[in-house]
């Protein structure tokens, strides 16, 4: 009992360690707004995430816009070379690195994330982790019986799921090029080529779609399994009735979201104290109640068998340097092996 009462004391020391400061809240309440370009699904956390932050910091209004991690790294290079910068942070697995090399992103820790692990922030504190994915298999559960769901990566080459395996075209970490990473990763350079080059004699079939609309495929019985979905997805439609599960298809690939200031931002202290409330415990929760998955350690996903920790599942990690710097590798091992 006594290292329970202790261990709730540090959590709530820590949580008042992680409180923005006062002087951060008054400044963010003169600037009176903040603008937010994300990589995420409006409906189903932005407004949410941003209705919870005005309730809380009364007088500041939150403005976003979404588009994919190009288009908005796109959008702030054009609007930071007109000199109008308008964004005050933006989201993306990806859209810090096509922003880094033109100088347009800006330092910050927040003080919210300073207990996570290192593996989610980044040591100049150009990005801080706000949500995880997790990469894996999926099947439709009236196509395939129990006793023919595949278990491991071996399985995929029984030569009944030759041209049943669907896939996206996506060519990031969160597509075929993370399936080769993990591939990898897992086996070993020599012996996860050979698997490759088995698996490209399956003929996984490439859906010209996100991979939301592959599994969609899987539901409605297009296709009786495809790899490289989100297990969170996968539970949101079985949670609906949809005949379809994830596999724990070990290690899953884990990759994160990226929540970072823009440089230069016309509203830097309400961008700053909006981030604190996101990556906070109560904003992580919010998270959680919208079908994401968090990425502090403190906070469990809706489902907590989406996490790792509560689902005893193994993972590889694409981190966000490794995104940047091994992507064209694995890319390169696509064209060769599957186009």
């Amino acid at each position: 009992m006594k290292l329970i009462l202790a261990a709730l004391l540090l959590l709530s020391v820590a949580a008042r360690a992680a409180e923005p400061e006062p002087a951060l809240i008054e400044a963010a309440r003169k600037e009176g707004g903040v603008n937010w370009y994300s990589t995420l699904i409006v409906n189903q956390i932005v407004r949410p995430m941003s209705e919870a932050f005005e309730k809380k910091y009364s007088g500041i209004k939150v403005q976003y816009s979404r588009a994919t991690s190009s288009d908005v790294a796109l959008k702030i290079r054009n609007e930071a070379r007109a000199r109008r910068v308008q964004a005050d942070i933006f989201d993306g697995s990806n859209t810090v690195f096509l922003l880094e090399d033109a100088s347009l992103v800006a330092d910050y820790k927040p003080r919210a994330a300073a207990d996570w692990p290192q593996s989610l922030r980044d040591t100049k504190g150009h990005w801080t982790a706000l949500n995880l994915f997790y990469w894996t298999a999926a099947v439709n559960t009236n196509a395939v019986k129990p006793e023919d769901v595949p278990k491991t990566y071996e399985d995929l080459l029984n030569p009944r799921w030759k041209g049943q395996i669907a896939w996206t075209y996506d060519l990031t970490p969160g597509g075929p090029p993370g399936f080769i990473h993990n591939v990898l990763t897992t086996m070993g350079q020599d012996k996860g080529m050979a698997y490759l080059r088995d698996f490209a004699k399956q003929e996984p079939v490439i859906i010209p779609a996100a991979q939301r609309v592959v599994l969609d495929k899987v539901v409605s019985g297009e296709y009786p399994l495809a790899v490289m979905i989100l297990n969170y997805h996968a539970t949101i439609s079985q949670g609906q009735g949809a005949p379809v599960k994830w596999l724990r298809m070990e290690p899953l690939l884990q990759s994160m979201s990226l929540i970072s200031v823009v440089k230069d931002a016309p509203h830097p202290n309400a961008a700053r104290l909006f981030i604190e409330f996101m990556l906070s415990d109560e904003g992580q929760k919010v998270m959680a109640d919208n079908d994401y998955l968090p990425a502090s350690p403190r906070v469990p996903a809706k489902v907590p068998e989406n996490k790792p920790e509560a689902g005893g599942f193994k993972v590889n990690v694409v981190s966000p340097d490794m995104a940047r710097d091994d992507l064209p590798k694995w890319v390169a091992i696509y064209h060769e092996l599957f186009r």
